[in-house]
């Protein structure tokens, strides 16, 4: 899952998109380039996201940029309201 898109189902941030940058048991580790970033990333149940399967991050060699996080998220919701 670490790469793939996912927005929130549960919260004060339901709705959100974020980009899964770790996993742990029953937990994933999400970030969104800009209020969480990679070096604080938001710690989520699985079942309070839904994964977004059209589109996915290469992990980098040497961990994600918070800058291509935002990017790539930039480029979703922008392809989403187009296709509306």
């Amino acid at each position: 899952m670490i790469g793939m898109l996912a927005v929130s189902k549960a919260g004060h941030d339901r709705g959100t998109t974020y980009v899964i940058i770790g996993e742990e048991n029953e937990y994933v580790y999400l970030a969104d380039g800009q209020v969480r970033g990679v070096d604080k990333p938001k710690k989520k149940n699985k079942k309070h996201i839904q994964v977004i399967k059209k589109m996915q991050m290469e992990k980098p060699e040497d961990g994600f940029v918070d800058l291509e996080i935002k990017r790539t998220i930039k480029m979703f919701q922008e392809g989403a309201n187009v296709k509306s």
